[in-house]
């Protein structure tokens, strides 16, 4: 029996809307539409580059202080994350979801780079995740040419 397909789908894809990146998980349109099939190594294997992108990039802004405090956060509101999920990818969800409502991000385990509201931090993040997002996809479209 297979087990259940793990996916980094955040409920948010704007590839329905004319997206080729998807502004909420990062994934390539071909990559969203082939995900089910990919087998379990290949899921993994796209679940860490993406992982890495989001620590790359919310690296330059914030610091992970206090996973634990991070992690019981995530759960206090109930936002999804996976276990094996590095603590800086998973405070990329915690800014998408709590971005309006995050006054002191000492409390959530993080500390910006600068001084800056969570509102501001997450849109940085996000212009910068999109953009690392693009460059990927034109790579991997550069290299499917003949």
């Amino acid at each position: 029996m297979a087990g259940r397909v793990i996916s980094p789908c955040v409920g948010l894809c704007s590839t329905t809307v004319g997206d080729r990146v998807c502004r909420g998980c990062q994934r390539i349109d071909d990559e969203i539409r082939d995900w089910p099939g990919f087998e379990a190594e290949e899921r993994q294997r796209r679940m860490d580059a993406l992982d890495a992108l989001r620590v790359s990039v919310a690296g330059r802004h914030l610091t992970v202080v206090d996973a634990e405090a991070l992690q019981a956060q995530l759960e206090r509101h109930r936002i999804r994350f996976r276990q094996d999920q590095p603590a800086l990818s998973r405070a990329v969800e915690l800014l998408r979801v709590g971005r309006g409502r995050i006054r002191d991000l000492s409390r959530y385990g993080l500390k910006p780079r600068e001084p800056l509201d969570a509102a501001t931090l997450h849109e940085r993040i996000a212009g910068e995740l999109l953009a690392a997002a693009e460059a990927r996809r034109r790579s991997i479209d550069a290299a499917s040419l003949p």
